[in-house]
């Protein structure tokens, strides 16, 4: 593979302004995460409360069973940001992907310092979106129980639907019939569904003094029976350890129980990082030619101004090496193999509008991908597919399906990540949530909507005045018409307001994002090959 020649003058007055503004958007997404993890002075009370009971704050738990220095790939941190008059960061829940005794876990723990630990409807999304990249990476789960169950006065957006609390049980006996270990410890309280969590587990671990698990409290028990109950007496780890066999393991103390599930880790005969190498011919990895911190420079502060998708290409890659496909054709589309921590991997990069061409060439490389068994990687930043009378005459549709049919039927393994914008169909034809990745970040410069907030102001006030007697419709409205517009697809392109809602696995720093790929890409590594949906490359 060629080394990418950039042609980036880090010396520029351009680069120096643009990359003030990105270290400044940085800052603020540091800040932000900062203040989810460690709560603010919101939560300082019940930050207080929980450290007095003799607990460990959740992230804490999570260190003391992962293995001493090695990475923890937090997601989706910001969910809940914005909702809930702010009261939720994180959703009260911590998912991750981390490593004990070399073999990767997905991690699911319950932050009780928000909300008691009680599950919102954003809440129970993250844990069920958890559980989706377990069974995909083949993954088991290690649940650190401490909630107070489901948020009961949003009961109706938390238990009926297909993917409220009761789809992730489904997930849970789904996963454990799958060989994919379930572990559960309890740390607090697993009242009404949340003792299902436990209950339905492989194995069990209640610490003594601080884990309940009862499917009524003693409040509903006084009121359903008229008894009066201590919570230990009802639900405790001894009586649950000793007398029920719903736990399997008792523990004095929290680092007690995080001794024995190491243990119980280490028979769980899952595969290690490294096990296999049968998507790609593995190779030992270096470093990017070019700084990833360049990055910061290449986005340009104005999204109107493009910038070259090659660019960032160079600044993930080992080596900076691209060997590109099609490089004289459908140039609004960058394909093309690379290596990224020693993984082969196909990309698939924007530069701009998706022609016809362009769609073409992406379907023609992912067929390649598919056949080759190389997983592929979509760097978005489009405002989607061609339009106007000589496109359409073009077979703009048909050709834009093509390409969205390839990336749906893909069955290698699919990354995504969110450069710059990712609008319209684009969002779709480059693998979007609703295409399933298997993860997806998105970068703080990201924005995803139908359309630019300038061209919905266009749009939505010429078809909303096609609807008034525009003869009567004054300055002053058309313009407070236009403003309303402007600003709830302004704030709904956001990346802050996505990443809240999970349309994300989280907002990512530039500059982390090739060691973010690097761990998605070897926990595909482990799983057996499977034959390609279609044998065939198709020319189109």
């Amino acid at each position: 593979m060629r080394k990418i020649e950039s042609r980036i003058d880090t010396r520029s007055e351009v680069f120096g302004a643009n990359a003030e503004w990105y270290q400044e958007m940085v800052a603020t997404l540091k800040e932000r995460q900062e203040e989810a993890i460690s709560g603010g002075p919101r939560r300082s009370r019940s930050i207080e409360r929980h450290l007095a009971r003799g607990k460990l704050m959740v992230r804490d738990r999570i260190d003391l069973v992962t293995d001493g220095g090695t990475p923890f790939l937090e997601l989706s941190t910001l969910s809940g940001y914005g909702q809930y008059d702010d009261t939720a960061p994180g959703a009260g829940i911590v998912t991750g992907i981390g490593l004990v005794h070399d073999v990767p876990y997905v991690f699911i723990a319950n932050d009780a310092t928000v909300k008691g630990g009680s599950l919102l409807p954003v809440s129970i999304k993250k844990h069920v979106r958890a559980q989706q990249i377990a069974e995909e990476n083949e993954l088991g789960v290690i649940y650190l129980v401490d909630s107070g169950g489901a948020f009961l006065p949003l009961q109706d957006e938390i238990f009926p639907d297909k993917d409220h609390f009761g789809g992730s049980f489904y997930r849970q006996a789904r996963l454990s019939a799958q060989g994919l270990p379930q572990l559960s410890v309890v740390l607090g309280g697993c009242t009404a569904g949340g003792a299902y969590v436990p209950a339905l587990s492989d194995e069990v671990i209640m610490v003594e003094g601080i884990g309940r698990i009862f499917l009524g409290g003693p409040p509903i028990v006084k009121a359903a029976l008229g008894e009066i109950v201590d919570p230990d007496e009802l639900g405790g780890a001894d009586v649950h350890t000793r007398t029920s066999g719903v736990s399997d393991y008792i523990a004095a103390n929290e680092q007690e129980a995080y001794g024995l599930l190491r243990e119980i880790c280490q028979s769980t005969n899952q595969r290690l990082i490294g096990d296999r190498q049968r998507w790609a011919n593995w190779e030992p990895p270096e470093p990017p030619a070019y700084d990833p911190s360049e990055i910061y420079g290449i986005v340009n502060a104005d999204d109107r101004v493009p910038f070259d998708s090659v660019e960032i290409i160079a600044r993930l890659v080992d080596g900076s090496r691209f060997a590109a496909f099609k490089p004289e054709w459908g140039s609004s589309i960058v394909c093309g193999f690379a290596r990224i921590w020693g993984h082969l991997t196909g990309i698939v990069a924007n530069n701009g509008i998706i022609f016809s061409e362009s769609a073409l060439k992406a379907t023609h490389f992912i067929e390649l991908c598919e056949q080759r068994r190389i997983p592929l990687l979509f760097l978005q930043n489009t405002s989607g597919y061609m339009v106007g009378r000589d496109s359409e005459a073009a077979g703009i549709a048909k050709h834009g399906a093509k390409m969205v049919a390839a990336v749906a039927n893909a069955t290698v393994p699919r990354f995504t990540v969110l450069i710059g914008g990712s609008y319209g169909a684009g969002n779709y034809g480059m693998c979007g949530r609703g295409f399933n990745p298997r993860l997806l970040f998105a970068w703080p410069n990201s924005r995803i909507a139908t359309m630019a907030a300038a061209t919905a102001e266009t749009v939505l006030v010429d078809v909303r005045l096609g609807g008034l007697d525009a003869e009567d419709t004054t300055e002053e409205e058309i313009a407070a018409l236009r403003a309303e517009v402007r600003n709830q697809y302004e704030t709904q392109s956001d990346p802050y307001y996505a990443t809240s809602r999970l349309w994300d696995d989280g907002l990512i720093d530039p500059v982390d994002t090739r060691d973010a790929l690097g761990l998605c890409l070897a926990l595909a590594s482990r799983q057996d090959d499977a034959a390609p949906s279609r044998p065939l490359v198709y020319r189109m």
